[in-house]
């Protein structure tokens, strides 16, 4: 799945249009290396997304493409929040 359409999916961004912005900005790191908004995503990935001064790290559990609200969670793995 392309990274844009997780981050979106799973809610860690609200909008694709963002993410996508995010992406091409240079602010998401997929395993060590700076991402496109079209790089796979696969489970296992580690994703490091800097929002402003914050810096959110996670590791993908799950690709879905539809999830309901409450599930979106059960796609990522919590592992720093320093926002």
């Amino acid at each position: 799945m392309r990274l844009d359409k997780f981050l979106k999916v799973s809610r860690l961004i609200k909008r694709r249009t963002v993410a996508n912005e995010i992406c091409s900005a240079g602010r998401v790191v997929l395993n060590g290396r700076i991402a496109k908004p079209g790089s796979e995503v696969n489970p296992g990935d580690i994703l490091d997304i800097r929002f402003g001064s914050g810096h959110t790290r996670v590791r993908v559990l799950d690709v879905r493409s539809t999830v309901r609200k409450e599930e979106a969670a059960e796609l990522y793995e919590m592992l720093t929040d320093e926002t």
